[in-house]
């Protein structure tokens, strides 16, 4: 059930370390209003319902089923939120979820750590976050990596999951604004990546900053979203005493790359992976593997071969036909089910078309 596409025996010590280990997740929420772009993301049928997506999918991942949410899941373009693949896997195995608010428009109705950052202007502007503000929540990831990684037990780890909405715009910024060439090679919701679209922003966003050598810290001010600097500062604290699995596709492989340009001391990068799904890893319309070698090749991406082609739902087999893809640490809370349990397809399939039954979504 888990796929090793790059640094093999990295990944294969990793997978050995953490078999049967009860996980934490903490899955981080932000927003950029890049979001509000007509056609950036398919996380929400239209830009209004992208204002409520990352609100909505955490009181899912709190709450699970309910009749009366106060935020209900978005209607999508097509499928449903990947929020019921992570919720499946914490209601069967009861694993800890911590939700952080790094910046956005709405807090969330349920019970959140709000880390006191804003949501960040659309990127082509330049000027998405200010630097203290970046720095702020730089730091705060950083604490709380710490905290978390002390409240685990022996050889346990760190899920770390988002939902930024347009957050793969974003992701594919700072990987241009950190030397990375990534154009063309990262995913997106939409079954067809938009890559033209989202780099027309990007230079739009590149001209107005007019960066001169800039710091790792000053291109998430510059295109970035509030997200990206709390899970770095998560993941290098953690990984200096834990496993850290970062779940997630292109957005993680984004904050990969900051934590190695940060350089800070502390950082273990032999205790951190990306963790995402196989729609992400084989996306036919980018190039995942490739991204995951540019960025370093002694990075370890998993995925886990999750399989919704025999589905009885098909919301669900919309995933099969490119949509939607991974979101909220779906494709990391997948890989902890086979580790914990070693869960197979049809246990995982069958957690998940349960819960989607409870909900009535056809």
């Amino acid at each position: 059930m888990i796929n090793i596409y790059t640094a093999r025996e990295k990944a294969q010590d990793w997978v050995s370390r953490h078999r049967g280990k009860i996980p934490h997740l903490a899955c981080v929420l932000g927003f950029t209003s890049t979001a509000m772009i007509p056609g950036i993301s398919a996380a929400g049928a239209t830009p209004n319902d992208r204002l409520y997506t990352a609100v909505a999918d955490a009181e899912f991942l709190f709450k699970g089923v309910c009749s009366d949410p106060i935020y209900p899941l978005p209607p999508l373009i097509a499928g449903i939120s990947p929020a019921f693949i992570t919720r499946a896997v914490l209601e069967e195995f009861s694993i800890p979820l911590t939700i952080f608010n790094s910046g956005l428009p709405t807090p969330p109705p349920i019970p959140h750590i709000d880390l006191q950052g804003i949501s960040a202007n659309c990127l082509s502007s330049g000027k998405a976050l200010a630097l203290d503000m970046v720095e702020h929540l730089y730091q705060a990831g950083l604490d709380w990596g710490a905290k978390l990684a002390q409240s685990l037990e022996r050889d346990s780890y760190l899920i770390l999951g988002e939902c930024v909405v347009g957050g793969t715009t974003t992701a594919l910024a700072l990987l241009l604004g950190l030397g990375i060439e990534a154009d063309g090679l990262v995913n997106s919701s939409h079954p067809q990546c938009n890559h033209q679209q989202k780099l027309q922003i990007i230079k739009q966003g590149f001209s107005r900053a007019a960066l001169l050598n800039p710091t790792p810290l000053e291109v998430v001010a510059a295109v970035g979203d509030p997200m990206q600097v709390v899970v770095a500062g998560m993941a290098i604290a953690a990984s200096s005493q834990v496993g850290v699995l970062l779940a997630g596709g292109t957005q993680m492989l984004a904050v990969y790359a900051l934590i190695q340009h940060l350089e800070h001391p502390i950082t273990k990068l032999k205790n951190i992976v990306v963790g995402t799904t196989r729609w992400v890893a084989e996306d036919p319309t980018g190039d995942t593997v490739k991204l995951s070698k540019t960025i370093d090749p002694n990075l370890a991406l998993l995925a886990c071969n999750l399989s919704f082609a025999d589905s009885t739902y098909p919301s669900l087999r919309m995933y099969e036909q490119g949509y939607v893809k991974e979101g909220v640490a779906a494709g990391g809370l997948a890989i902890a089910a086979n580790l914990l349990s070693n869960w197979q397809q049809d246990q995982l399939l069958a957690s998940i078309e349960s819960l989607v039954k409870r909900s009535f979504i056809k």
